[in-house]
Parts: structure tokens; C-alpha cells; sequence
């Protein structure tokens, strides 16, 4: 199975000069725990997630209005391809310690692919868990 086959197309992202706290109502509103950090033209530039909002700027004592999304988020994030097998996406997520993994076809933003997407089919569950088991298991401290 291909990771478009199961990847999300609809993706909410945010450009890397927006305010932090436009970033924490994004995540609010779309219940969702990370954002893709795009340029104009879609090209992937990083990823803010919701513990990037409270340790990088709101344990720092930053001001989430004044301080833009480029300055907490996580440069050069891992990535799958459309055509990618699902299965090497959830070694991915596993080795690098995601739940959520950005689809970029030639850099540009198409979608995004989750643990959960994986878990909901039959024929990845396995991966799903192991991939999981990964992630919480082998937690790196920050």
C-alpha cells in the first residue's frame, strides 16, 4: 500500500512568519498536535509542534504574539514520498521517534500521514504497533 493511498490531503499549515500563538489556535481549532511550517509557494520549511509552542516559547518567557512560528519550530523535517510504501513510512515515523510524518512530492506540502491513518488498516497494523511500541519506548530527551 502507498502512502497516498492513506495520507491526509486536506493539510492545515502555517508559514514560517506567522505568530506563534496563531499557531497554538490552529492546533486548537483543528485538533490536531503539530503543523507543517510551509512558504508561499507550499515548499516544506519545518514543522511546529504543540510541545515546541510550550517548551520554545512559553517556558522561555516569549511572547507567542511577537514571536513567529520560524523561531520554535523543528528545521528540516523528515518526510515520506506519495509513492512511498506505507510500511517504510512507519519505520520511518519509528526510527525518528514521530507520530506524524509530512508527504512532499519535489519539496512541496501534498499531505500527511499518521500513525492513526496507518493503524486503521488491515493490512498495516502490525507496523502501526511496532512503530508506536518504537516511539514510546525509546522516548530521547530533549
Amino acid at each position: 500500500m502507498k502512502v497516498n493511498e492513506l495520507m491526509c490531503k486536506n493539510v492545515v499549515s502555517i508559514s514560517p512568519d506567522e505568530s506563534t500563538s496563531l499557531a497554538a489556535r490552529l492546533l486548537y481549532r483543528h485538533n490536531i498536535g503539530s503543523l507543517p511550517v510551509c512558504t508561499a509557494d507550499g515548499r516544506l520549511r519545518g514543522i511546529v509542534t504543540d510541545r515546541d509552542i510550550v517548551l520554545r516559547c512559553v517556558a522561555a518567557e516569549s511572547d507567542p504574539e511577537r514571536t513567529p512560528v520560524r523561531e520554535i519550530m523543528s528545521r528540516a523535517p523528515i518526510s515520506a514520498a506519495p509513492e512511498d510504501d506505507v510500511r517504510l513510512a512507519a519505520e520511518i515515523m519509528a526510527a525518528h521517534q514521530i507520530r506524524r510524518l509530512p508527504v512532499t512530492n519535489e519539496g512541496k506540502l501534498v499531505g500527511m500521514l499518521s500513525l492513526g491513518d496507518i493503524a486503521k488498516t488491515n493490512t498495516c497494523n502490525m507496523e502501526a504497533s511496532r512503530a508506536l511500541s518504537e516511539i514510546s519506548t525509546n522516548i530521547k530527551k530533549r
